[in-house]
């Protein structure tokens, strides 16, 4: 049994069962701050580690964003929940020739983990990164900032409705064994009986922070997660991932990577900045014209190259893949600014 699990236990047995929402956070939070979870070799592959054309299009979005923008002389570029730095690095290679964007840009990275900051302090020496733990510290400029399934490990509460009644979910003991269980609770929402909501507290204070920020100082957000933006669309998604395979959620405790599906209905209902989308990310990658650069490197790739770039935009862009479920949505403190991609 894990220290964590161990902790989780006896926090039960004094205090009684424990919200879902309390029990993603200690268990993501351990997990995140104790490996490097990325790739082939971890729990599973983000796309930037897919191919470096989607940190490709990443780029071409903010460079089209920096000019819309008005092209600011000093201004923060920042992204959340980094990973390895390999979509930072591919967007930055992208924006290179960019006159005026690396010399008015000072970059900063929302990270927690000291593993990960420790690998994004390698993969981008050379451009003087800030770290920091929240958005609160960064400074009151102009901010362009990204966040790639960041959203998804922010906890959720979940709640469903049996014998007419709300009921909240929770992890409760249940000889010796971690299992889940339902207390009563008060949801504004239909008595649908059978009916199951999932709502993140911990996301709409987030966006509340961030669309703060863009309505004072100017700027956008570019937020890509896999998620859905219907009303009351959710049913219970919950998951943990280990070794790239799908785990029982109340097992391997803080070893395995936990998420939910993001709701971009209840974030966009949230925001008080101009937004666009959500729209798939395979239409918006290629509104941005992925698929002329993939054209583009095939024409200079071995037969074997090519058939990898193909795998690899498929993968990223195909509707039965990542292509719809994942969603991109954009804010902009100006409803006349039209973002690319949507």
């Amino acid at each position: 049994m894990s220290p964590l699990e161990r902790q989780i236990r006896q926090s039960i047995t004094i205090n009684g069962p424990m919200s879902i929402e309390t029990f993603m956070g200690l268990a993501v939070s351990h997990y995140y701050a104790t490996r490097d979870p990325f790739g082939a070799d971890g729990d599973f592959t983000t796309a930037p580690e897919i191919s470096q054309m989607f940190g490709e299009m990443i780029g071409v979005w903010i460079s089209d964003a920096w000019v819309k923008l008005g092209q600011p002389s000093e201004f923060i570029l920042v992204e959340g929940g980094p990973g390895r730095g390999t979509l930072m690095s591919d967007v930055l290679r992208a924006t290179s020739k960019m006159l005026g964007f690396h010399e008015g840009m000072s970059l900063h990275l929302i990270e927690t983990s000291p593993v990960l900051r420790d690998v994004q302090k390698a993969t981008l020496a050379g451009h003087n990164p800030v770290w920091h733990d929240s958005l609160e510290t960064l400074p009151q400029l102009p901010m362009i900032f990204i966040a790639n399934e960041l959203l998804d490990a922010m906890p959720v509460r979940q709640y469903e409705c049996r014998k007419g009644q709300w009921h909240e979910r929770v992890v409760g003991l249940e000889d010796d064994k971690l299992v889940f269980g339902l207390r009563e609770a008060q949801v504004n929402a239909p008595i649908l009986e059978g009916s199951f909501r999932e709502e993140s507290p911990v996301i709409q204070s987030f966006i509340k922070s961030l669309t703060d920020r863009i309505r004072r100082n100017h700027g956008v957000a570019l937020l890509i997660d896999y998620g859905y933006d219907m009303p009351g669309a959710s049913g219970d998604t919950l998951q943990a991932v280990k070794n790239h395979q799908f785990v029982p959620v109340l097992e391997n405790i803080g070893e395995a990577d936990l998420t939910a599906h993001v709701d971009f209905y209840a974030i966009k209902e949230c925001c008080d900045v101009a937004v666009s989308g959500p729209v798939g990310q395979g239409d918006f990658l290629n509104a941005l014209g992925m698929d002329v650069r993939l054209q583009m490197l095939k024409a200079r790739a071995t037969p074997q190259q090519n058939l990898d770039l193909q795998s690899a935009y498929s993968r990223l862009t195909a509707p039965g893949q990542m292509g719809k479920l994942f969603r991109v949505m954009a804010m902009c403190h100006d409803p006349e600014i039209k973002l690319g991609g949507f």
